[in-house]
C-alpha cells in the first residue's frame, strides 16, 4: 500500500525511532556501576524488559501513576533476579536511570536517513507517552528535534495514547487534518490502533516482526516507509 495526498507524519518515539532497549541497558550499565550494585546485567534486563512493558501498558491504562511506574518496575526486577536491595536504593537507582536515559542516544537503523528522506516531503511530528523532561533530552541528544515541527506527549495532553484525546491534540498543534497525516509506531494498541479508531492512517513497525492483522500496513525496517510514503 502507498499512502498518497499525505502531508504530516507522526512518529512515536521509543522502540520506533530511538532505540529504547539498547540506550537502556547502557544506562542500567552504567548505573549499577556507579552505585555498586553487582549482579550479571544480562540476567537482570532478560527480566526487565518484559516486567516494563508491562508496567508501562498499566501506565498507559491509567491503572498506576509514574512514580508506581518506576518503582515496581525496578522492585519486581531485583525481585526476579534474588538480588538484595532495599527501597532507598531502588529510589536512588531510579532516579540515576531517569537522570541518564536521555545521555545515551542510539537510533534504530536507518532512522537519520528515513527522516531525512521524509523531511523534504512532509512535516514530521513526535506524539509519546513517555515524560516531558526525559523525552525532550532523548530528542536533543540524539540530534534529531530539528526533524520535528511539534512534539506532543501525554503530559501535555492530559491522556496517553490509545486515547482519541492524545492524537486530536497533536492534530490540533500541528494545524492538519487527520486525512492528511500518517502515524509511525511500534506498539499496536497505543500507535496503530489508537490512530485507526481515530480515523487516522497508521503503520506498524514491527521490527520485532510479530504476527499481526493482515490488514495493518507495516514495515520490519524504517527503510522501508520510503515505499509507502
Amino acid at each position: 500500500m502507498r499512502f498518497t495526498h499525505k502531508t504530516d507524519i507522526f512518529f512515536d518515539l521509543d522502540h520506533t525511532l530511538w532505540d529504547f532497549e539498547k540506550n537502556s541497558a547502557l544506562t542500567f550499565e552504567k548505573v549499577f556501576k556507579e552505585n555498586g550494585i553487582h549482579l550479571d546485567l544480562s540476567l537482570f534486563l532478560k527480566n526487565y524488559i518484559p516486567i516494563n512493558l508491562k508496567y508501562w501498558e498499566l501506565y498507559r491504562e491509567d491503572k498506576i501513576g509514574h512514580l508506581e511506574l518506576r518503582y515496581k518496575r525496578l522492585k519486581e526486577s531485583f525481585d526476579a533476579v534474588a538480588y538484595p536491595i532495599d527501597d532507598a536504593t531502588i529510589a536512588l537507582i531510579s532516579e540515576e536511570y531517569i537522570k541518564n536515559l536521555p545521555a545515551f542516544n542510539h537510533l534504530f537503523d536507518g532512522a537519520l536517513e528515513i527522516l531525512d528522506y521524509l523531511k523534504s516531503k512532509y512535516k514530521l511530528h513526535i506524539i509519546t507517552n513517555g515524560f516531558q523532561d526525559v523525552q525532550n533530552g532523548k530528542l536533543r541528544n540524539s540530534n534529531i528535534e530539528h526533524y520535528f515541527t511539534t512534539i506532543t506527549n501525554s503530559e501535555m495532553a492530559g491522556v496517553k495514547k490509545p486515547n482519541p484525546k492524545i492524537f486530536e491534540f497533536a492534530l490540533n498543534l500541528a494545524q492538519v487534518e487527520k486525512n492528511s497525516s500518517v502515524m509511525i509506531g511500534d506498539c499496536i494498541e497505543a500507535d496503530v490502533k489508537g490512530a485507526l479508531n481515530v480515523g487516522l492512517d497508521a503503520v506498524f513497525f514491527n521490527e520485532a516482526r510479530l504476527e499481526v492483522d493482515k490488514n495493518i500496513t507495516q514495515i520490519y525496517h524504517l527503510s522501508e516507509l520510503k515505499n509507502i510514503l
